[in-house]
């Protein structure tokens, strides 16, 4: 079985490719730092299997996989730190998930139970689970506000956010800055993903940087140059680009 390692960073790379040494089945054919490689390697060398992380700087592994067009599919072993509601969705025999920091006994029985794993048998679970996915994902199925907690991680412990409860949210370079009344969570995740899995009717993106929930709008502030800001229940002043304001005020109302 000949495998690709794909994971935008290198020490999580390396821990997966020193645990496959020991693998005597499967032959390591390269390894991939970031998603656009990734389809451009996968297409062209078609691996048996991939170990792929979900969360990347340039596109998520569900958006490397939309692009896979080598036939029979690869089986795809899904990495990541995030424990969230994506993963339920793919939790089948076919392909497993390896949670950071995973433990090498957990490694080693996921890669057992794909070498079990007939090439039939996973081709045909991978393209159930995939058009399943695409669908729910595509029609807006899996939204954030469809759950009632987010669970973002903080060192040893997780915290359980509603959604609801979110006032904005603010890039920092790959990261999203998520304000809970007076508290403030990191989440690795981009605003682009974010804003297409939280509701449109409540979060509104106002800048490429930023995202509202337009229950918390307090004011409207109008300055110079017809440019707009928007005043949230915190005090925080908000830019409101003038690419987005047209949708923002109608969104609200005016």
């Amino acid at each position: 079985m000949r495998a690709l390692v794909i994971d935008d960073e290198e020490l999580a790379r390396k821990r997966v490719l020193n645990l496959l040494e020991d693998v005597d089945k499967i032959e390591v054919i390269g390894e991939c730092s970031n998603g656009r490689t990734a389809i451009e390697r996968i297409n062209a060398d078609k691996p048996d299997l991939l170990f792929l992380d979900i969360n990347m700087k340039d596109m998520n592994g569900f958006e490397v996989l939309k692009k896979v067009e080598i036939s029979p599919k690869p089986v795809v072993i899904f990495v990541t730190a995030y424990d969230n509601y994506a993963l339920k969705a793919f939790d089948v025999e076919a392909f497993d998930f390896l949670l950071k920091p995973f433990k090498d006994q957990r490694f080693f029985k996921t890669i057992d139970k794909v070498l079990k794993t007939t090439k039939t048998e996973a081709n045909s679970n991978f393209e159930k689970r995939m058009v399943e996915f695409f669908h729910e994902y595509s029609k807006g199925g899996l939204q954030l506000n469809s759950v009632s907690k987010i669970p973002i991680k903080q060192g040893n412990k997780t915290a359980l956010v509603d959604p609801n409860d979110i006032l904005y949210i603010q890039a920092s370079g790959y990261y999203a800055e998520i304000f809970v009344d007076s508290k403030k969570y990191v989440l690795r995740e981009s605003l682009n993903n974010l804003a297409e899995i939280l509701d449109s009717n409540v979060f509104v993106r106002i800048h490429r940087s930023t995202i509202v929930n337009l229950n918390f709008v307090d004011e409207i502030i109008h300055s110079e140059y017809s440019e707009i800001d928007a005043k949230m229940t915190d005090g925080k002043l908000l830019h409101i680009s003038k690419s987005h304001k047209k949708e923002f005020l109608e969104k609200i109302g005016i």
